[in-house]
């Protein structure tokens, strides 16, 4: 058998190639929307992908569950269990007509590929729909299982959080309703075998847990022993309490995830391949009626930017922080050198932003402003000179609702950053906004995106952290 795990550190998500190399058959399980990755992986191990598995619908990024079926006809497995609000409706949606190969399928069932099984496991509470894969590599000759692919049940050092239902997808009650599921999940664990491997969906850094590991893999025996979450699963009561509480506020974009993955999403065919744009095309650019993301250092972006342009360097948090902040119906140019083009769209496309129109380096930027073109500045200041003009400022505070319980500054309104553009109308456009996290990366972000929408929103630098060690109360 060949396993590889294929890792997206924006996204800290997970997806796996297990491969039967006595047949040359391979599957991925819960792969993300840019599948060349998948297909070359495949082909530079000399296997063909035959087929293709999700544990869930995910909240977090585009399933490529459909556009490897359409690329390469592999058979597709998906859940059949949770009711019908919980029902795939794009297996049977193949673009011309027809249904494609796929199976659905239920607690217990049994599917091979070559010589390897895989078997369901029902795990409801994440979400109600929720399965697992124990797989088993019966063409070693095993009769017992190896791992289980325990998607967003299961993580290092965490359970997946059963609020995002009703925290993201706006399903009233269904926090209290899931986490119950989960607790009757965790007692699942009892019946696997300690030398178990657990292969999860995600890492250290995801939105769908609140304290994963950095450990990519872990075992149920592990797990069982120094998992809090299952140690906190005595009786329910005392579970809930411990699962509920503090889960950070979701990415805004969760919800449209939820829903695309359901019906299906676009097929893409091949990744968006956007026009690099010449100095003299930019002052057609509107920032505040599409969404201009400028990828460059925070400084360079507050040195001089276009109108309206976001701020977003492609590093750790950017998918999820551009999925809070750009709307699905806008068109997108990116201001990036030719060599970060491709990463920056790939992220893109994972949370479903596809109308990519071009992209705008920095030397066309500087070659615009050099020939009188309006580039605007981002105003940021220091704790020492945030003190005379606080009182006087609308003070917002986008870090976790968590962050904000331990301490902020007075008077400070909170509203975390993945959220925000949903509560653009509680921000005065009358009055000077001061803008701080934990150390002035989000608060880049919000100020941005604040300023875009006519907000005159100032920046502090080294936010929270700065304004203490400057002795600020």
């Amino acid at each position: 058998m060949l396993f590889r795990l294929v890792y997206d550190d924006m996204l800290a998500a997970a997806a796996y190639l297990i491969g039967c190399q006595r047949t040359g058959e391979a599957i991925v399980i819960d792969p993300e929307r840019d599948v060349d990755r998948y297909i070359d992986l495949a082909g530079r191990e000399g296997l063909t992908l035959t087929a293709v598995a999700e544990t869930h619908i995910h909240a977090d990024f585009l399933s490529g569950a459909r556009e490897l079926a359409e690329r390469t006809g592999a058979t597709v497995y998906l859940s059949a269990e949770g009711g019908p609000e919980w029902t795939y409706e794009w297996p049977h949606r193949k673009p011309g007509g027809g249904a494609y190969p796929h199976r659905l399928l239920r607690d217990g069932d049994v599917f091979t590929v070559g010589k390897i099984e895989f078997k369901v496991l029902h795990t409801p509470g994440h979400t109600p729909e929720h399965i697992g894969f124990i797989v088993t590599d019966r063409g070693s000759g095993a009769d017992q299982p190896m791992g289980l692919a325990s998607g967003d049940f299961l993580f290092v050092g965490d359970l997946g959080r059963p609020d995002l239902l009703e925290s993201a997808a706006g399903m009233a009650g269904e926090a209290d309703a899931s986490a119950r599921r989960l607790f009757r999940s965790v007692r699942l664990l009892d019946a696997l075998p300690d030398w178990l491997q657990v292969w999860p969906a995600h890492g250290a850094g995801s939105a769908c847990g609140k304290a994963l590991g950095a450990v990519p893999q872990t075992t149920v025996g592990y797990e069982k022993r120094f998992n809090p979450a299952l140690r906190a699963a005595t009786d329910e009561g005392t579970f809930l309490k411990f699962i509920l509480e503090g889960q950070p506020e979701p990415p805004l974009y969760f919800a449209r995830m939820k829903r695309e993955n359901k019906a299906g999403p676009r097929v893409l065919g091949r990744l968006p391949e956007p026009r690099r744009l010449g100095a003299g095309e930019l002052g057609g650019i509107d920032g505040r009626r599409s969404a201009v993301i400028d990828t460059r250092a925070w400084e360079d972006y507050r040195a001089g930017h276009l109108p309206g342009a976001l701020s977003h360097p492609v590093e750790g948090a950017f998918a999820t922080d551009v999925g809070s902040m750009v709307g699905e119906e806008e068109a997108v140019v990116l201001v990036a050198e030719a060599g970060g083009v491709e990463e920056a769209v790939r992220a893109l496309v994972r949370i479903g932003i596809d109308d990519i129109r071009g992209y705008v380096p920095a030397a066309e930027l500087e070659a615009y402003r050099r020939g009188g073109g309006a580039l605007e500045t981002q105003p940021e200041v220091t704790a020492a000179e945030a003190r005379s003009s606080a009182a006087s400022s609308f003070v917002l505070d986008v870090r976790r609702a968590g962050e904000f319980a331990k301490g902020h500054l007075a008077g400070a309104t909170h509203i975390p950053h993945t959220r925000l553009r949903s509560r653009l109308d509680e921000v005065p456009k009358d009055r000077p906004v001061l803008v701080y996290c934990h150390s002035g990366n989000r608060s880049a972000r919000a100020c941005a995106l604040l300023r875009k929408h006519g907000v005159r929103a100032t920046n502090l630098a080294e936010g929270y952290l700065g304004w203490k060690e400057a002795g600020g109360a």
